[in-house]
């Protein structure tokens, strides 16, 4: 009994200040899924021992104190959190629980539920007095908010005043405050330009950006609203849930559009599973469903627990971020020679997938992260995207933590690893600064680099030589046939036929396809090249803009950084590449005895020609 006591006294502790951090600072330092863990292992041990239960415990209230920076606000009626339900078996618990709270016989008519995607943003009260908005306020603790009133009239989608007539003389709004995942993309690049505060993730940037002191910031984010329910009201608007919304749609709110009314908990579950599959696709992120007995006067028969509605339930998608630990930093040789940390994990299952490594960029993230050996790390993956550390949980890092360090050879092949320089040259002046990067000097010596520079050279936007795939490049590199690009046009039949895979005919159609690249046009052909940091789209403005190989050669990166999307540190990767001995060598290679011809040369483009 006394174990009980004291792991049920450090839990309410530990979730009070998870509390804190997610709803006063907007800086949650585990992700929601350890919450989770956490609050469901308290509640399972008050659930034991019914004596210990108090009423400040997490269990029996939502959130967190508001700030004293903001005026507090007094919700009417509480506003509360939903049970969850993680699997399909919870789902059809809570249907159970519904009928018999009904009174509903087995072979009467199914309940009737609301669908609405649970959005991961900041729950809001708007508060219409004759149709006018008077106040905005956040959930805060249920029962006491922090009044936002002024934040909330600068969110686009809010109606200051409500369209049409008939609405009640008070109506209380309720809804979810979130930034879209293009918003959030847009307000962390221009936060890394002001050298400001980027977010974790579009949920903290919503929070985060609403509840400012300043509301000249909230103006400037991208935040949208909408509309999931009521709260009080002077009379009623609808005998259904979703009735109320499309009520209040027509006054004015956003609602979701992808809400849809179920009959009966095998409807609910079939679109859980439909809403699932489009959750990538959607614009804003969501980590759930919400789902509602549709009929008013159900919901006012089934009433409300301490913290929860009876008639309401959230159903949570796997989580898309997790905690583990960060077992080593290893480092991968790229195409380009860049030297790139790679996380080794402890496995841990994100989003229904075990994940043992995940992505690190560069050395500036790491710095940027904090990170060292050792830490316990947030990391989110969502659908196909790379895994990736978000952030470090700092109060858990161990005493024997190490400092992550960029190593002075390259793995692979064993030449330097230098870090990339910036040179901007101005009114006779060199200013040298450090970029990004760092990178194997060993160029197409270093195996890693020739292999996967191959791979770039052939592949379907670049040369499109169809018949190369990366086993078979592999076997040219490992077999010593090529060590450049040019050396794919020197290949015979008699080499090509003893590779593994290649008969008779498949061996002619190599070498035919390889014969008929020798025509590219010249914005494919700089793409081909695999310049550092130019893509497709760079290639075609090289190519639209300076007309030639040769003008794109000798170009200085101060012509360069007048070209759309070319910045300076692209502008010197593409000057250092055409300067460097090894890459002229094999483009005169290419163009001279490969016999390369390069189409739609020509012209100056316009941005260029009027000044030449």
């Amino acid at each position: 009994m006394k174990a009980a006591e004291t792991r049920i006294l450090e839990l309410r502790a530990e979730l009070d200040q998870h509390n804190y951090r997610y709803h006063v600072l907007d800086e949650p330092s585990i992700p929601d899924v350890e919450y989770d863990r956490l609050f469901h292992e308290l509640k399972a041990l008050e659930a034991e021992n019914p004596h210990l239960v108090t009423p400040d415990s997490p269990t029996q209230r939502v959130g967190s104190a508001a700030l004293s920076a903001f005026t507090q606000v007094r919700h009417e009626i509480p506003m509360l959190s939903l049970g969850n339900a993680f699997e399909e078996t919870d789902m059809l618990e809570f249907d159970r629980r519904v009928n018999e709270g009904l009174d509903l016989p087995a072979a009467s008519k199914k309940v009737e539920y609301s669908c609405e995607p649970k959005l991961d943003g900041l729950a809001v009260s708007l508060l219409y007095q004759n149709g006018a908005l008077v106040r905005g306020a956040t959930r805060g603790d249920g029962t006491t908010g922090e009044d936002i009133s002024v934040n909330v009239r600068t969110v686009r989608n809010i109606p200051l005043k409500l369209h049409g007539k008939g609405w009640p003389d008070i109506l209380e709004v309720r809804g979810e405050v979130f930034m879209s995942k293009a918003g959030f993309e847009r307000l962390n690049a221009s936060q890394l330009e002001v050298g400001g505060k980027t977010f974790a993730n579009p949920r903290n940037a919503a929070a985060g950006s609403l509840r400012q002191l300043d509301s000249k910031i909230t103006a400037n984010r991208p935040l949208e609203f909408c509309c999931y329910g009521i709260g009080q009201v002077s009379h009623d608007i609808a005998d259904t849930h979703t009735g109320n919304l499309q009520q209040l749609k027509e006054w004015g709110m956003p609602i979701s559009r992808e809400m849809k009314v179920a009959h009966g908990i095998e409807d609910c579950l079939t679109y859980y599973h439909d809403i699932g599959e489009k959750r990538l696709t959607l614009p804003y992120e969501i980590d759930g469903v919400v789902f509602k007995v549709n009929s008013i006067a159900a919901q006012r028969e089934l009433g409300f627990r301490a913290r929860e509605p009876r008639w309401a339930i959230a159903h949570k998608f796997p989580a898309m971020e997790e905690l583990t630990e960060l077992l080593d930093v290893e480092f991968q040789v790229g195409r380009t020679g860049a030297v790139t940390p790679v996380a080794r994990l402890k496995p841990v299952k994100v989003a229904g997938v075990t994940v043992a490594n995940a992505t690190l960029h560069n050395m500036d993230e790491v710095a940027r992260l904090g990170l060292m050996i050792g830490d316990t790390v947030i990391i989110r993956r969502a659908g196909d995207v790379i895994p990736q550390v978000v952030q470090v949980v700092q109060e858990r890092r161990p005493t024997d933590a190490r400092a992550v360090e960029i190593p002075q050879t390259c793995p692979v092949c064993g030449s330097q690893v230098e870090r990339t320089q910036l040179i901007k040259r101005s009114k006779g002046k060199e200013t040298i600064s450090e970029g990004a990067v760092y990178r194997c000097v060993g160029r197409l010596a270093c195996g890693a680099q020739l292999k996967q520079a191959i791979i770039h050279y052939v592949s379907r936007r670049a040369m499109d030589i169809e018949g190369l795939g990366d086993k078979t490049i592999e076997q040219l590199v490992d077999e010593k046939l090529i060590g450049s690009p040019a050396d794919l046009y020197k290949l015979k039949y008699e080499q090509i036929i003893d590779l593994e895979g290649f008969a008779e005919i498949s061996s002619k159609k190599l070498l035919k396809a390889i014969d008929d690249s020798k025509q590219p046009t010249l914005a494919r052909f700089i793409y081909a090249l695999g310049i550092p940091d130019v893509g497709e789209e760079t290639a075609k403005v090289l190519a639209r803009s300076l007309g030639s190989l040769d003008r794109v050669i000798v170009a200085l990166p101060e012509v360069l950084t007048y070209l759309p999307d070319v910045g300076l540190e692209v502008a010197h990767e593409i000057h250092s590449f055409f300067e460097d001995e090894h890459n002229q060598n094999v483009i005169g290679a290419l163009l001279g005895e490969c016999q390369m011809e390069l189409q739609d040369t020509g012209d100056l483009g316009a941005e260029f020609a009027a000044s030449a």
